[in-house]
């Protein structure tokens, strides 16, 4: 975690019960839960959203695209190779 060791660990937990005191800690540790929860939360619906939008947007798209594929098939087949210029007799 972090790449921190036990004692480093014993020391942050020390500073921290002096800076907000033994009283705050339990509500500070409730309410960093609650945020760790609540932020998983938005990330998932978040991800939900985006794959569901990807889902109604991807069949919409398909359509379009393939006529104009079609089409640009029978334009090439008449243009003289990329390789070779075109000649201007």
């Amino acid at each position: 975690m972090f790449g921190l060791k036990g004692q480093e660990l014993l020391i942050i937990l020390l500073i921290v019960l002096l800076v907000f005191g033994a009283r705050k800690l339990p509500d500070l540790a409730r309410s960093l839960g609650a945020s760790a929860k609540e932020f998983r939360k938005g990330i998932e619906d978040g991800s939900e959203e985006a794959s569901d939008e990807a889902r109604d947007v991807a069949p919409d798209v398909a359509p379009d695209v393939a006529p104009d594929i079609k089409a640009a098939d029978t334009q090439t087949s008449e243009a003289p190779p990329p390789d070779k210029p075109a000649s201007d007799t």
